[in-house]
């Protein structure tokens, strides 16, 4: 499936946060979207899962606007995991991942041998099929995002869109998340995007790399391509070194606060150094 936004402006009443702006998401790929905090990272996200409308432009898929289309055939379509969700109270992890199977529910279709796969799948992939019966309420952060995410892998659509989907969680289960997300791609060939903050995390498992500044796209495409010191200072006003990732050879970003910046050295002249 093809998601494109052309010529897209998206506001908050009188605050536009995204001006003019055209992208289309690379079909099958994992592409990854960066910036700075309120850059309008994930005001685009809700936009291209139909949660925000356009004040003038359009998100289309396959073509044909999503606002155009049935809800539940867009969510039959697109799977999206927002920043910080919150779960009814009470609910248990095994609910809360059925909840992904909804779009697929209708009253001649009711629960089937293919949902029942759907959910036990989901939760083997997120390493919650342990924590099936406890209340989503009474699980750590990483453990209750691991749940979310096993919702949205279990709705099953071809588009997943993920933002920030490995907060709150430690380095072993960030990785195990991303490794999950990559391993959806490949043996599924489902198209994913998600924003990260995390750069080199980013630039290791993106295949399309967006990155944007003030609601605008500043560079995008294949990391090793985009990700420079040039890149990282427009974006993050950040100065930093930039070299190659040691186990994937993908850009490294080494960030340089004021205390950590090495001073060039001074020249000497051919009669040696000055006294």
């Amino acid at each position: 499936m093809t998601l494109r936004a052309d010529d897209l402006t998206l506001a908050y009443g009188r605050h536009v946060v995204v001006d003019r702006l055209t992208v289309e998401v690379p079909p099958g790929r994992i592409t990854v979207i960066v910036g700075a905090n309120a850059c309008g990272k994930s005001t685009l996200l809700a936009a291209l899962a139909r949660l925000l409308a356009p004040k003038h432009g359009a998100v289309t898929l396959d073509g044909r606007s999503i606002h155009s289309q049935p809800t539940r055939q867009v969510a039959r379509s697109i799977g999206l995991l927002p920043q910080s969700p919150v779960a009814p109270g009470g609910i248990t992890v095994v609910d809360l991942v059925t909840r992904g199977r909804s779009p697929h529910q209708n009253w001649w279709r009711q629960w089937s041998e293919e949902d029942e796969q759907a959910v036990e799948r989901a939760l083997a992939a997120t390493g919650m099929a342990e924590h099936r019966n406890r209340p989503v309420d009474e699980l750590s952060g990483g453990q209750r995002q691991r749940a979310w995410i096993a919702m949205a892998i279990a709705q099953d659509t071809p588009l997943l869109l993920l933002d920030e989907p490995t907060t709150f969680l430690d380095l072993a289960h960030q990785i195990d998340v991303l490794d999950t997300v990559v391993d959806l791609n490949r043996t599924e060939g489902r198209t994913v995007v998600m924003v990260l903050h995390d750069l080199n995390q980013a630039c290791r498992y993106a295949d399309h790399l967006i990155a944007m500044r003030d609601g605008a796209i500043v560079r995008e495409g294949p990391p090793g391509a985009v990700v420079d010191a040039e890149l990282i200072r427009t974006v993050f006003a950040v100065e930093c070194q930039v070299s190659a990732d040691p186990v994937t050879g993908t850009p490294m970003i080494v960030p340089m606060g004021r205390h950590h910046r090495v001073e060039a050295p001074k020249e000497e002249s051919a009669a040696g150094p000055r006294p």
